[in-house]
């Protein structure tokens, strides 16, 4: 019976998954060995394949196991041609898969990178590519990402990856914004006619897509013990804060068009095309507090050198870092009361015992002030 038992638990979970699946065959584009244990994978999406920021897929290789599918968040924005994952490798499934690419396809000289494209014609190798498979994809409670006023994102470490894609989509939607804005901008330079036609179907087409894209700021906390894994996701946080700058820059601008498009559509009170706003914060916990005496120089270097360069020392990236964790109830009482009225999405991904203290937190906030949060947590 203790046998049985277990064992038809398992057939039976084995069988659902062979119903419910609807694997797909991709091709590896390119592989990069980060920092951490950290294996970066971009394959190709398969035809017809959607999926949301925030949700999940399940990889198998045959090469290692023809049973085993282990969950990983996609760290791609639905707007890519390609889909990504960040895999840590500290299980025994992952370990394999890294030495599988360590062994046969990364060389000195590639700087623990490789592109499958290319590395044929470069350097033949006898093993050829490992099959990878794709089986999702599955939702999880950032998908509803959309539904919230306010974006709260938290990550522990590598819990920062379901958050990744997100960051990326509201980006993608940015520079939608900006282009059309542009596009807006030079419509005012027609005649008053057209111009006002033209207006008014551009104020239209954004109001629309308004009403769909509910989210108008994002606050990112990521909290990480080790240096080297802000080198996991640089370049989308360069990306954010060249943005976030050049959003800055155009803001006056950008308030003269929405002015001008109000007047014309003779509706000015609500006319509202404010643009979504990302906010990074990266936060080392190795290191003791800014105020604390031990890192005061450092602080002092790290200040300097974002000022004149607008590189952060300890992370290489334009996001400046924070030494110690994140008092999480003055992160709370500052939303609150910038953004009052507001619904906040809380989300989640790293050890239970924060996830304990956001919760209640959310729920003590959202008592005390006018902004509700809600709390979630993500599992991969």
């Amino acid at each position: 019976m203790y046998i049985s038992v277990p064992l038809v638990l398992y057939v039976g979970e084995r069988m659902l998954r062979a119903l419910r699946s609807n694997a797909h065959p991709v091709k590896i584009l390119k592989v990069l060995l980060l920092p951490g244990s950290v294996l970066t994978i971009q394959m190709s999406k398969p035809y017809g394949f959607r999926y949301r920021s925030g949700q999940y897929i399940f990889l198998q290789c045959p090469m290692i196991s023809p049973f085993e599918w282990h969950p990983f968040s996609i760290t791609s924005a639905p707007g890519d041609d390609y889909l990504a994952v960040h895999i840590r490798t500290n299980g025994d499934w992952t370990q394999e898969l890294k030495r599988i690419f360590v062994e046969n396809y990364f060389t000195p000289h590639m700087n623990r990178r490789t592109s499958f494209s290319e590395l044929g014609a470069a350097e033949p190798r006898p093993t050829p590519a490992p099959k990878l498979l794709v089986d999702g994809p599955y939702g999880a409670p950032a998908q509803d990402f959309r539904n919230y006023d306010v974006l709260l994102l938290v990550g522990l470490g590598i819990g920062a990856t379901p958050f990744i894609s997100i960051l990326k989509d509201l980006l993608n939607n940015i520079k939608l914004a900006d282009e059309l804005m542009d596009l807006a901008m030079e419509t005012t330079q027609t005649s008053r006619s057209e111009d006002s036609a033209n207006s008014f179907s551009v104020s239209t087409a954004s109001s629309n897509r308004k009403r769909s894209y509910r989210t108008s700021r994002a606050h990112f906390y990521w909290v990480t013990r080790e240096p080297m894994s802000f080198e996991w996701f640089k370049g989308v946080m360069n990306e954010v804060a060249e943005m976030d700058k050049k959003v800055g820059v155009h803001a006056f601008l950008l308030q003269i068009a929405q002015q001008s498009f109000c007047t014309l559509l003779m509706n000015y009170s609500s006319c509202n095309l404010n643009q979504g706003v990302i906010e990074l914060h990266n936060y080392l916990t190795s290191v003791y507090e800014e105020r604390d005496a031990r890192t005061t120089l450092l602080s002092m270097v790290q200040a300097l050198n974002h000022a004149k360069h607008g590189v952060d020392i300890v992370s290489g990236t334009r996001v400046r870092t924070h030494f110690a964790r994140p008092n999480w109830r003055e992160v709370f009482t500052k939303i609150a009361a910038k953004q009052p009225n507001s619904t906040v999405g809380v989300f989640y991904c790293g050890a239970p015992t924060l996830a304990k203290e956001l919760k209640n937190l959310s729920h003590e906030m959202s008592h005390k002030t006018s902004t509700r949060f809600h709390f979630h947590k993500e599992y991969f």
